[in-house]
C-alpha cells in the first residue's frame, strides 16, 4: 500500500503570500519601491565612485608632502646626530625615521610603530604592529630618511568625503517618497475614478466606460474594453432580436399545428382523417425545418469561436458532390435537374460541416423556388487566389432592391410569396452568417443561362491544383 503524498498546496501557498509581499500588487507601492530602490542603489554607486575618487587624491596629496617630508629631512640629521629627544609626545600623522647607513638609529618620531630597518626606496607598504603604512624612503650619501602614513587614515578622510556626497541624497529620501507618493496617487485618481463609475453600475449597463484625461498607459486598457463591451451589447441585442423574431414566427406553426389536430379530431370519416393526418404531417415537417433551421442560426451566431478553432483544410470538390448528392432526392419530387458544372479540385480552410450546411441552404432555396421541371446548376472553379461556387436556378429570382434585405432574418422577398413557396426566411441568414465566418464574400444576381436566381460565394482559397 504506497504511502500518501504530503499535499503541496500550503508550501505553495506559502511561497505566493511570500511572493505577494515583496513584490505587492499596487501600482503605487511597486512605483515608490522600485523608485526608492534605484535612488538608494544610485547613492550607492555614487558614494563608492567619490570614496574611490577621493582616496586616489589623498594618495597623490599624501604622497608629495611625504616627498617634500623626506627631502626636506635630509640636511636636518647628520651623522650621529639627532635633532629632536627620543620619545616626545606628539601626535603626528606621519612619522619620520632617519637611520645611519649603517643601520643605526638617528631619529624617529614619537609612535609605537617601528619601520623595518632595510628600506625599499622609492614607495612602498609595509605592516607593523598589525597596521598598514604607506611608506617614502630617500637615501642620501650619510642617512636614510623615511617617511611613513598610516593608510586607515586615508581611508578615513576619503569615506568621510563621500559620506559628505551621499548625506544630502539619504536625508531627501524621505521626502522623496511623499513627492512620489503624491505623484503617483495624483496619476492614478482617473483610473480610480473610472473603478467607482465600474462598481455603481447595473448589470444591464453596457454604455462606454468614460475615460478621460486617462494615464496614455491604461487608456489602451479602457478602449478595448469599451470595445468588448460594444461587442457584448451588440451580442445581447441580436440575442433578444432573435428571440422575439423565433417567438413571432414560431407562433403560426404551432397554431396552425393545433387547428389540424382538431381537425383530425372532428374527422368522421376516413377520408377526412387522412386529409387531416397528411395536412397535419406537412405541418410538422415545417415546424420541424424551421425550429432545425433556428438551432443552426443559434449556433452560427454564437458558436463563431469555437468553429474558428476547429479550422482545417476542406476539399471543396467532394463537398459540392456530396452536397448535389444529398439534394438529389428532393429535386427528383419534383422533377428537377440539380447537376454539378465545372468543379475544380480546390482546398480551403473552414469548417466542414458549415460549410456543407450552407452549401445544403443554397441548394435547398434553389430547388425550394424552381418551378416544377426546372433546372440547378452548382459549380466551383479557381478565380484568382479565391474559390468561386456558384448556385443558379430557373426560378423567379430576386429583385435587385431586396437582394440586400433577403439576407435578414424572416424576411421574405415579393417573389418567394408570390411564387407559393413555403420557408422560414432564414435560409440566406445561416448562408451569409457562415460566410463571414470564413471571411468569405456573398453576391446574389440574375442568372444569365437560367433566368433565375445567381448566388454567388469567394472562399480564400489555400491550395489551388489542376482543373478536374
Amino acid at each position: 500500500m504506497s504511502e500518501a503524498r504530503p499535499d503541496p498546496t500550503p508550501a505553495a501557498s506559502a511561497w505566493q503570500r511570500a511572493a505577494a509581499l515583496l513584490v505587492p500588487r499596487s501600482l503605487r507601492y511597486r512605483l515608490l519601491m522600485f523608485l526608492l530602490l534605484a535612488v538608494s542603489a544610485a547613492a550607492l554607486l555614487q558614494g563608492l565612485s567619490a570614496y574611490n575618487t577621493a582616496l586616489r587624491e589623498t594618495d597623490e596629496i599624501f604622497d608629495y608632502q611625504m616627498q617634500q617630508m623626506a627631502l626636506s629631512l635630509r640636511g636636518t640629521v647628520g651623522s650621529g646626530t639627532v635633532s629632536l629627544p627620543l620619545g616626545e609626545e606628539q601626535s603626528f600623522d606621519f612619522q619620520v625615521q632617519v637611520w645611519a647607513l649603517d643601520g643605526s638609529p638617528l631619529f624617529r618620531s614619537p609612535g609605537e610603530a617601528w619601520l623595518p630597518q632595510r628600506a625599499v626606496l622609492g614607495f612602498s607598504e609595509q605592516r607593523s604592529n598589525g597596521r598598514r603604512f604607506r611608506v617614502f624612503s630617500f637615501q642620501t650619501r650619510y642617512q636614510v630618511v623615511q617617511v611613513a602614513q598610516d593608510i586607515a587614515v586615508r581611508q578615513r578622510m576619503a569615506g568621510q568625503l563621500a559620506w559628505r556626497t551621499i548625506a544630502p541624497i539619504a536625508l531627501m529620501l524621505p521626502l522623496l517618497a511623499l513627492v512620489v507618493w503624491w505623484g503617483v496617487s495624483h496619476a492614478l485618481e482617473p483610473v480610480a475614478r473610472v473603478r467607482e463609475q465600474l462598481a455603481g453600475r447595473a448589470a444591464a449597463d453596457l454604455s462606454p466606460v468614460a475615460g478621460a484625461n486617462l494615464p496614455a498607459e491604461v487608456q489602451p486598457v479602457i478602449d478595448e474594453f469599451n470595445a468588448l463591451l460594444a461587442r457584448v451589447r451588440q451580442a445581447f441585442e441580436t440575442q433578444q432580436h432573435f428571440v422575439a423574431d423565433a417567438a413571432h414566427e414560431l407562433r403560426s406553426p404551432l397554431a396552425a399545428l393545433q387547428l389540424q389536430l382538431q381537425s383530425l379530431q372532428r374527422a368522421t370519416d376516413s377520408a377526412t382523417q387522412a386529409q387531416a393526418v397528411e395536412r397535419l404531417g406537412q405541418g410538422i415537417e415545417r415546424a420541424s425545418r424551421l425550429v432545425e433551421q433556428l438551432l443552426v442560426l443559434a449556433r452560427e451566431d454564437g458558436g463563431g469561436a469555437a468553429a474558428l478553432q476547429l479550422m482545417q483544410t476542406v476539399d471543396l470538390a467532394s463537398l459540392c458532390r456530396d452536397a448535389v448528392v444529398e439534394a438529389s432526392d428532393a429535386a427528383a419530387l419534383r422533377h428537377i435537374d440539380v447537376g454539378l458544372g465545372r468543379c475544380d479540385a480546390l482546398q480551403a480552410s473552414g469548417h466542414a460541416e458549415a460549410l456543407r450546411i450552407l452549401l445544403r441552404n443554397l441548394l435547398d432555396n434553389a430547388i425550394k423556388y424552381s418551378p416544377e421541371g426546372g433546372r440547378v446548376d452548382l459549380s466551383l472553379q479557381a478565380l484568382g487566389d479565391e474559390a468561386l461556387l456558384v448556385v443558379e436556378d430557373s426560378g423567379p429570382g430576386i429583385a435587385e432592391a431586396e437582394r440586400e434585405r433577403v439576407f435578414d432574418r424572416f424576411y421574405r422577398s415579393a417573389e418567394a410569396g408570390a411564387h407559393g413557396a413555403a420557408g422560414s426566411g432564414l435560409g440566406l441568414s445561416i448562408v451569409r452568417a457562415i460566410a463571414e465566418r470564413h471571411g468569405a464574400r456573398l453576391r446574389l444576381d440574375r442568372s444569365s443561362l437560367l433566368g433565375g436566381l445567381r448566388v454567388e460565394l469567394r472562399l480564400p482559397m489555400k491550395v489551388v491544383s489542376a482543373a478536374a
